[in-house]
């Protein structure tokens, strides 16, 4: 847009239309919940337990300084999980991977745009075939890069688990029983209301804790041999809470899912790197 500005006159106007279209440039679109339960009291609950696990960018140390070129292989997945080897598989992990060291700025050729190339370099290196895997190394876009790197999964395992509730129920038969005993009408019908208050009070929590633990490995693009490693575990915690009295029932339940344990034990791997292998 071409703005003639008259001294004195026009100028104002054009930094102010100048401001706007940057504001707007950098603006994101907002989307509005579809839920008709939007801005109810479950609606807010769960949406500040769902706050916790939005993706949250990372403020990488070196993140100003330009890294060298690498490429992300899909790393191992061992464990025996059936939940985790159903939801993820090495390229998921790969995927995140690639993202996280593009925000730290390393220069990161994307798998997708190597072609075959690559998947003879990760069947030579994982056949532990060096010459043959730098061979494939000196091929085209690959030829420049410094780093390869991998990230596995070690662990995935359930370690602590907890529960408590409280059941009006038994309270409740006994208030009902100690009203029939008193001997008058009165007291009955009052033991009675008293034990179905009693009796529908009930409150439960349960917890479990599993541990997730990521490795990752740099590997010299030129030798193949391995430079470092590192390694790191993150807890994911998952609970559910339920009550009620009186026919008024509630229940949360929430917790950090396996893609975002992935992402944030990822992110921690590429901060690693990014402040001591750059």
């Amino acid at each position: 847009m071409h703005v003639a500005v008259i001294p004195g006159i026009l100028k104002p106007v054009a930094v102010a239309l100048l401001a706007a279209g940057a504001s707007l440039a950098l603006a994101q679109p907002r989307f509005e919940s579809a839920s008709p339960t939007a801005g109810g009291t479950t609606s807010q609950q769960a949406n500040q337990t769902a706050d916790k696990t939005v993706y949250q960018a990372v403020d990488y140390t070196n993140k100003n300084k330009p890294g060298p070129q690498v490429i992300v292989i899909p790393g191992e997945i061992k464990s025996s999980n059936a939940t985790f080897l159903q939801k993820f598989s090495a390229n998921n992990i790969a995927d995140f991977g690639e993202l996280e060291l593009s925000n730290a700025n390393f220069k990161v050729l994307e798998r997708s745009n190597l072609g075959p190339v690559l998947r003879e370099f990760e069947l030579a290196y994982n056949l532990g075939d060096p010459q043959a895997a730098r061979k494939y190394l000196g091929m085209g876009k690959v030829k420049t890069t410094k780093y390869v790197v991998k990230f596995d999964i070690l662990k995935t395992e359930q370690v602590a688990s907890a529960q408590q509730g409280f059941d009006g129920r038994t309270l409740g038969q006994m208030a009902g029983l100690l009203g029939a005993f008193s001997g008058s009408v009165g007291g009955a019908r009052a033991g009675a209301v008293g034990g179905t208050a009693l009796g529908s009070v009930h409150s439960g929590e349960a917890t479990s804790v599993w541990v997730i633990g990521m490795r990752y490995k740099i590997i010299n693009a030129e030798t193949t041999e391995q430079l470092a490693q590192g390694y790191t575990e993150e807890k994911m915690e998952v609970g559910a809470t339920s009550g009620g009295a009186l026919g008024v029932n509630s229940s949360q339940q929430g917790g950090a899912g396996l893609d975002t344990m992935v992402q944030r034990l990822i992110q921690k791997s590429v901060w690693e790197i990014d402040a001591k292998y750059k």
